[in-house]
C-alpha cells in the first residue's frame, strides 16, 4: 500500500529526470550561447550539431568539412556569426591558405563578406564563374590597398605589388559545393572583411572574419519558440533529448525538465534533504528510484 501511495505522489511531480547528457552552457568563454546554438551534443537545435560546439579550451568553434573555425561574435538580433579562419589572411598576417568551405547540408549561408582573392595566377579580369566575371571591378582600389600591407611579401609578392593579381569577391554563395576553390582559381590566399568602417583606403584598420547567417532550429508539432524562451527565462539552457530530439529545458540544478526551472531548484533540494526527513516529493523521488531498482533487478 505503501509504495502504491508514493507510486501515486510520482505521478503527481512535474517532469523531472537526471541529466543524461553533458550539462548544457549559456556560455563558451565571453560568448553568450542561446537557442539555436549550443554548447555540445544535446543543447541547442540538433541541427546545429555537430556544427557548433564549444572546445576544451572555452572557445566557441564552427567546424565544416574543410576546418575548425573559431567563432568571435555572435548577433542573435541578425541571426549572424563571424568566424576567423586561422589561416585566412589579414593585413598584418599573410600566408598561402586552404580552401575555405560550408557544408551544404548545414543551417548556414554566407552573409555580407567581401572576399579578397590574392596572388591569383591570372588576372583578375580573367576570373569567371559560371560564364560571369568574378571580380568586382568597381571596388578594385580594395586590392590596392591590400597590397600596402607589409605582410604582402610573405605572399613572394612586392610591395605594392600589381593589383590585378588581386581579385575583390562578393559572393551570395560558394558555388555548388560550399567551396572557395582557390587552387581552381589559381590564387594563393584569401581575406575576408566584414567590415571597412571608415577606412576604406586603410586595411590595418578593417575588420576582418567571415559573416554567416543561420536560420532558427524547430521541432515539428511543438512551439519550441515558447517552450525555449521560458526555459532561457528561468534561466535554463534549451535542448533536446536523442533519439528522437524532444525539448528539453537543462537546469542548473543538474535536471532536465520538459518545460522550465522555475521551482526545480526547491523540489531537488526537498528530494535530497539530508536531515529532518523527506518531504513528500523527497519520498516520491526517491521511491521512483526504488522502482526502477526494483524492475532492473528483475
Amino acid at each position: 500500500m505503501e509504495l502504491i501511495t508514493l507510486l501515486f505522489f510520482t505521478l503527481l511531480l512535474p517532469p523531472l529526470t537526471l541529466a543524461t547528457i553533458p550539462a548544457c552552457k549559456s556560455t563558451c568563454g565571453s560568448l553568450p550561447v542561446k537557442y539555436p546554438l549550443g554548447t555540445g551534443p544535446g543543447c541547442g537545435s540538433p541541427r546545429f550539431h555537430p556544427s557548433v560546439s564549444c572546445a576544451p579550451n572555452d572557445q566557441l568553434i564552427l567546424t565544416t568539412h574543410t576546418g575548425s573555425y573559431p567563432i568571435t561574435s555572435i548577433s542573435y538580433a541578425t541571426s549572424t556569426l563571424i568566424i576567423t579562419p586561422p589561416l585566412m589572411s589579414t593585413c598584418s598576417s599573410m600566408q598561402p591558405c586552404p580552401n575555405f568551405g560550408i557544408d551544404w547540408a548545414a543551417p548556414f549561408q554566407l552573409g555580407p563578406s567581401i572576399f579578397l582573392l590574392l596572388s591569383c595566377a591570372n588576372p583578375s579580369s580573367s576570373l569567371f564563374f559560371k560564364g560571369s566575371p568574378l571580380c568586382d571591378s568597381s571596388n578594385s582600389h580594395l586590392c590596392a590597398a591590400m597590397y600596402t600591407c607589409p605582410s604582402v611579401g610573405s605572399l613572394g609578392l612586392p610591395l605594392f605589388a600589381p593589383s590585378n593579381s588581386c581579385c575583390v569577391y562578393s559572393p551570395a554563395n560558394l558555388g555548388p559545393h560550399g567551396d572557395l576553390d582557390l587552387q581552381g582559381l589559381k590564387c594563393a590566399a584569401y581575406a575576408s572583411v566584414v567590415s571597412l568602417g571608415d577606412y576604406q583606403t586603410d586595411p590595418s584598420r578593417w575588420e576582418y572574419g567571415v559573416a554567416l547567417k543561420f536560420s532558427p532550429g524547430g521541432f515539428d508539432n511543438y512551439n519550441f519558440a515558447t517552450a525555449c524562451a521560458a526555459c532561457e527565462k528561468s534561466e535554463g539552457v534549451c535542448g533536446y533529448t536523442p533519439p528522437r530530439n524532444y525539448f528539453v529545458c537543462v537546469c542548473k540544478s543538474g535536471a532536465n525538465t520538459s518545460s522550465d526551472c522555475y521551482g526545480q531548484v526547491a523540489f531537488w533540494n526537498a528530494a535530497v534533504r539530508p536531515r529532518g526527513g523527506f518531504s513528500i516529493a523527497g519520498r516520491a523521488w526517491w521511491a521512483t528510484l526504488l522502482v526502477m531498482g526494483f524492475w532492473v533487478g528483475l
